[in-house]
């Protein structure tokens, strides 16, 4: 009996299944076509308008506190809530800070500052960050320094700021001094305990891989101790602004402490909430600039699930 076709019905009544090739007799049956990957349906893609709605409504939810006590700062003068004498409405403030910006009086103000705050908390850094580490690392050090480091620790800087003017007068020296002794603190007792707080297992496996003591600190103990440390650094940064604005109020002829402080002499209320608003739009991005560069050195860290 000759073969049969394929896709002819066998003996069993059954069809028998096409194999999907041509025809070998040549009879002109189309061949079962299988489709290809350029003819499968694509999934589509997402949708570019969920997602720049979802990023318009996380940026309304983080801005609506700032933008309710903008508003309530608006309406509470114009409404008798609070003497407009004392607490303009913002938009009269913002009026005399584009007003301070027009003149140039808010740059050069700002820039003193911020020369002096930056060269205080870099100096703060710059030698904090290797004591603490040394501290942390090496416990007869921590002993014997440990101590002294209370007292200070317990002084306020403000309270030395007529000590730091008698020795080092009223020039820029003693304002950047001021700053470098708020700053350092912060600084140096966060590096001392991220250093004490690394997690004990990573000690052990290191240790097993007999690594040395400088490799020890390089692969392990110092990557392991960038979160707690930035957290100390971006603690000095808030502190050498609010630190620098109150040394400028008490001596000195730039600043936007001294612009706050004559503004108020010169009962000029506007022109004093704006030098406020500028510190704060200021200590803002610095705490972001901070937080950026934090998470560009930690970035082997996993983020946490919620």
């Amino acid at each position: 009996m000759p073969p049969q076709a394929s896709g002819t019905p066998s003996a069993t009544g059954t069809p028998a299944p096409a194999t999907g090739t041509p025809s070998p007799s040549g009879t002109g049956e189309p061949a079962a076509v299988l489709p290809t990957a350029s003819s499968r349906p694509r999934p589509p893609g997402p949708s570019v308008l969920p997602r720049v709605l979802r990023a318009a409504l996380t940026g309304a939810t983080k801005s609506a506190a700032i933008v309710a006590l903008l508003l309530a700062w608006e309406l509470a003068p114009r409404f008798g809530l609070v003497d407009r004498t004392f607490l303009p409405p913002f938009s009269e403030v913002a009026q005399a800070w584009w007003g301070l910006v027009a003149n140039g009086q808010l740059a050069d103000n700002a820039r003193a500052s911020l020369v002096r705050s930056f060269s205080g908390f870099g100096i703060a850094v710059a030698v904090s960050v290797p004591l603490g580490l040394l501290i942390g690392w090496y416990r007869p050090v921590a002993d014997l320094l440990n101590p002294l480091l209370q007292v200070f620790l317990n002084t306020a800087a403000l309270a030395l700021l007529p000590v730091f003017v008698l020795l080092l007068g009223i020039g820029e020296t003693s304002k950047i001094s001021l700053v470098v002794y708020a700053c350092a603190w912060p600084i140096l007792f966060n590096t001392i305990s991220a250093v004490r707080t690394v997690d004990p297992t990573l000690l052990r496996l290191a240790r097993s891989m007999d690594l040395s003591a400088p490799r020890l600190f390089q692969k392990v103990i110092l990557p392991a101790s960038v979160p707690t440390i930035f957290t100390g650094i971006r603690l000095a940064g808030a502190v050498s602004i609010v630190v620098l604005v109150a040394a400028e109020m008490i001596g000195a002829k730039a600043g936007l402490g001294y612009l706050i402080n004559a503004s108020q002499y010169n009962f000029a209320i506007p022109q004093m909430y704006a030098g406020i608003v500028t510190i704060s739009v200021i200590g803002v991005a610095f705490n972001q600039l901070l937080v950026a560069v934090e998470k560009r050195l930690s970035s082997w860290r996993v983020p946490a699930t919620r």
